[in-house]
């Protein structure tokens, strides 16, 4: 059975920084671009950024998250700074075939991993 599993996620203060992980197989980390989506409460799930080849971000995250992979641990990170307290979601990772914002695109997805931003 595949898995995502995220971890990394808890509360930090405004302004703070956090690193989200992402570990799957191998097989999962060759066959498939990596994304991370969030959701905060009474929200629909939203889009936070993607990798392929390239890089895709939300516009409004732009600039304070990065998203990045390394190959040798099957794992996608997910780097948060200067945190505000919209920020506050369960954060999750996704696997698709296209590197797109569209969460219906993505076939896999992880249980989620929960970021409180204090203010």
């Amino acid at each position: 059975q595949v898995q995502l599993v995220e971890s990394g996620g808890g509360l930090v203060q405004a302004g703070g920084s956090l690193r989200l992980s992402c570990a799957t197989d191998a097989r999962t980390f060759r066959s498939y671009f990596m994304g991370w989506f969030r959701q905060a409460p009474g929200k629909g799930r939203e889009f936070v950024a993607a990798i392929g080849w390239g890089t895709l971000y939300a516009d409004s995250l732009k600039g304070r998250f990065a998203i990045s992979r390394d190959s040798a641990k099957n794992t996608v990170y997910l780097e948060m700074n200067s945190l505000k307290p919209e920020d506050t979601a369960v954060y999750y990772c996704a696997a698709g075939v296209r590197v797109i914002a569209d969460a219906r695109e993505y076939d896999l997805w992880g249980q989620g991993t929960q970021v409180t931003v204090s203010s």
